[in-house]
This record gives structure tokens, sequence and C-alpha cells, in this order.
């Protein structure tokens, strides 16, 4: 069964600097749980099929100004109707006059009534990131998450494989940690899935032998990063002798996560191998395959073209 999850009122407002006009409970108390956001123009002609209270409702200009063409009986009852369905919010966008029918109504049916000056497009924009970023499915692994030149690697393998020892010598070489040991996976676009550290150990690794490392106070604020998109999955494991490992990069696997499949490859640790270089030259060269050149496949164009040739 998916679990939902939720947001305080208060998050929303400090995070985009809302004006408050009407709040019925403390804003600590108020939770939104629809990461969707609604402009409500159908709903103020009437139309309330396939309506859902649970968004934040926005009202931004092409609303207003439909509301200020209704006579003074009509909006009193478009706005009556609108807030006696008991959105989970209502805000204005554009600094715009709040109608006194709004007012009202969101006292009479306790609506939490807000302002913001962005225009519309820029605050729906920005407010969808955030509450699909808060509000995402999520599932949480055992792994570390590291930021190496921009890519967001993660980094698997059974407790012992060098999983944190990689992680720091990353960051001595000037990349960044997200997290260590539990890694909390969100779901924020149907293509895109960030990864964060839980609030007890953001910032902290754990290296046997040492005991518990504060990054940040070790590093400096430059060594860690608190989110950051999965862009590669790198699964650690111990050497096998006779096991054939991939040594072209032709294989293009992928492993699945919230419905996402996110690419992965397989490096095998072993004494002597330096695995931060390794899974360095793993994200440039996984951002190489993004923006369009696959060193294998071209590799292996020209042996075919070779032995072509040759014959």
């Amino acid at each position: 069964m998916e679990q939902n999850y939720s947001v305080k009122l208060s998050k929303v407002i400090d995070k985009f600097d809302l004006e408050t006009l009407f709040l019925p409970d403390l804003p600590d108390k108020i939770l939104i749980e629809c990461s969707r956001v609604n402009r409500p123009g159908l709903q103020l002609t009437g139309f309330y099929d396939y309506y859902e209270p649970a968004r934040i409702q926005i009202i931004g200009k092409a609303e207003h100004k439909f509301l200020d063409t209704m006579s003074d009986e009509e909006r009193d009852s478009k706005l009556k109707d609108f807030f006696s369905s008991v959105p989970a919010g209502v805000i204005y966008t554009a600094s715009l006059r709040i109608h006194p029918e709004a007012e009202k109504y969101a006292e009479k049916y306790r609506v939490p009534l807000l302002r913001t000056p962005k225009s519309t497009s820029d605050f729906l924009a920005a407010i969808i990131a955030y509450l699909n970023v808060e509000l995402g499915p999520r599932i949480t692994r055992h792994g570390v998450l590291v930021e190496v030149y921009g890519e967001g690697i993660l980094l698997l393998g059974d407790s012992g494989v060098g999983k944190s020892e990689t992680a720091i010598e990353l960051i001595k070489r000037g990349h960044r940690l997200i997290a260590d040991d539990a890694v909390e996976i969100k779901k924020v676009s149907a293509t895109t899935l960030v990864g964060c550290a839980p609030d007890i150990i953001r910032h902290y690794v754990e290296l046997r032998g040492v005991g518990i490392v504060d990054v940040r106070r070790l590093f400096g604020m430059g060594s860690v990063k608190d989110t950051e998109k999965i862009d590669l999955i790198v699964n650690l494991e111990p050497w096998q002798d006779g096991k054939m490992y991939d040594r072209l990069g032709l294989d293009e696997d992928t492993t699945e996560i919230l419905g996402i499949k996110v690419p992965s490859i397989v490096i095998p640790v072993s004494p002597g191998r330096n695995l931060s270089v390794v899974i360095e030259v793993a994200a440039m060269n996984n951002r190489q395959k993004r923006m369009g050149y696959n060193t294998a496949a071209e590799f292996n164009k020209r042996l075919m073209e070779s032995m072509g040739a040759d014959y």
C-alpha cells in the first residue's frame, strides 16, 4: 500500500515568503498532502466534476479578472460555492487585491488564505517543484550518495565492501557527500530520482576503526550537499575470480527504483584498485553518454570497420 506524505503549511509559507491573510489554525498544524495544484477557473463557473479540494488553489490574474466581471451577487455565490468545498488553501498571486467575499468565506469555512507577489507562472512552477520533492513517493536504500563532477552517484554493495571509505576519498578529491549508510530516495518526476540523508545522520560518515566523522566540520561546507539527483548506480562487489566482468562497456544495464530505470554498472573491488579514480571516470563517462557520445559504441564501430577492411 502506497504511503501518503504531508508537509506543514508553515514550511510552504516560509519557503515562498507568503503573506498570511487568514489561517484557521497554527500553520504547523495544517498539513498539505497533495503535490498537485489547481487554477479554479472552471470551478468559478460552477463546474466541479474532477475537482480535487485537496489541491492548493491558485487565483491568478485570469481568475481575478473573471471574478471582477461578475455582479456582486454572482461573485458572492460563486466564491461561497468555491470556499464551501474547503480546499487545502487558496493563494492569490501577483499581489492581487483580495475580494471581500473571499475573506468572508475563507473565515466561515476555515480555509487558509494567502498571497504572494510572484507572478502566477513563476509561482506555479516553483510550488509544483517544491511539493513534488516534499510529497513524492520515497524509499530508503542502504548505500552512499555522492556528487562527482555534477553527477549523482549512488554506491551500493554489501556492508564492509568499502562504500564509506570510497566516499571519503572522493570528498578529499573535491567531490561532495550527500548521504552515507542510509539514502532516502524520492521520485520527484516521471524521470527523476533525488536522494538525501535522513536528518539525524546528515553530513556524517561511519568509518570502521575510526567511528563517526562529521564531514562538514572536517572538510568544510563545500564538501557536503543536502540533495542530489541520482544519475548512475555503482554496485561495488568483491572481485570474484572467473566471473566475466564487462570490459568494453557495451552492456547498458539499469536498476529500477520507484518505477524509474537508472543506468547502473558493477565495479569489482580488489586490493590495489583506486576506486575513487574509477568512479570519477565512470561519472564522466556517464555524463558523456547523456550528452550523446558513447565511447564503447564508437570503439566497437571502429573495430567492426577494421575487421571489415581486413577481409
